[in-house]
């Protein structure tokens, strides 16, 4: 597995100085930093640093896919009532830092509890060393959000967004459009990884898992299989920020960002949205709730 040794060491030393500060109590300082470390098998797995004497189980290269800003999701509440939720350190690319930003807006983080390290990211890698599809049409290179910025942004390494990863599905006839989308979702064996790896699915209880099975339920034959994943692409639609997190994760190997990415370009389309890339904004298909819950 190739290892950046250079932005490793930089991500280490600044992951060590916040533990530190967090221990002495510091303003700036954080309890936990969540980057990526080396798994027993030789790969990346997320990793959850307490200790700035631990820095060390700390990499960065282009092996570090998964999206570490889920992992946010388990620290919104505090330890014991009364006090503040812990302030954290997150190791985000460009395409997190957006999901880190569409979290913000919907009011799911609070910003002085998260410290955002930025990293300039050239493009990412699978196991064989192919460079990632998302990565090949992914113009940006630096974090749309950061509170430090680690390594240079690459020159020479620009890509067209396009919608051409469509194309192929979207030629086809209604009727095998149809049947190509059932014979995908058919394949789908409900064990919700998409929905557990993906930023944005944060309900506390998910529609699909609610005790009212006379509307929906989480069964497993195709019409329930197929409302599920048209059900979760439109609670996404503004809000996916394309990470192919949902892709990457699935056992079955659904392809499921066509499905993400019709919605990506309808959105941007109708209303020139393109989730997470500005601060503060939701979804045009969104309206934002006041501090009791109602609309502002």
């Amino acid at each position: 597995m190739l290892v950046d040794e250079r932005l490793t060491q930089q991500l280490r030393d600044c992951a060590r100085r916040l533990l530190a500060d967090g221990r002495a109590g510091a303003s700036g300082g954080v309890e936990c930093v969540i980057g990526y470390e080396v798994n027993p098998r030789g790969g990346v797995r997320p990793a959850f640093i307490y200790d700035p004497d631990e820095v060390g189980r700390l990499i960065w290269g282009p092996a570090c896919i998964p999206n570490l800003v889920t992992y946010l999701h388990d620290k919104k509440k505090p330890a014991k009532r009364g006090e503040p939720p812990p302030r954290v350190a997150v190791v985000v690319k460009p395409c997190d830092s957006r999901a880190l930003n569409v979290l913000l807006a919907e009011r799911q983080l609070e910003r002085a509890r998260v410290f955002a390290i930025g990293i300039a990211c050239a493009g990412l890698a699978d196991a064989a060393g192919a460079a990632l599809q998302r990565c090949t049409r992914c113009a940006e290179r630096v974090p749309v959000l950061y509170d430090v910025l680690l390594g240079e942004p690459p020159l020479g390494t620009s890509a067209e967004e396009t919608f051409d990863d469509l194309a192929r599905v979207e030629a086809l006839p209604p009727a095998e459009r149809l049947a190509f989308w059932l014979q995908e979702f058919d394949r789908c064996i409900r064990c919700y990884a998409c929905r557990q790896v993906c930023p944005g699915c944060y309900c506390t209880t998910c529609m699909f898992e609610r005790d009212d099975g006379l509307w929906v339920d989480a069964g497993i034959e195709l019409s329930a299989k197929h409302f599920f994943h048209l059900g979760r692409a439109l609670h996404l639609a503004g809000r996916c920020v394309e990470c192919n997190e949902c892709e990457r994760v699935c056992p079955m190997e659904l392809p499921l960002s066509l499905l993400n990415r019709r919605l990506v370009r309808e959105v941007e389309a109708l209303y020139g949205h393109r989730a997470g890339r500005k601060e503060g904004t939701l979804s045009p298909l969104l309206f934002e709730l006041g501090e009791e819950g109602s609309p502002l």
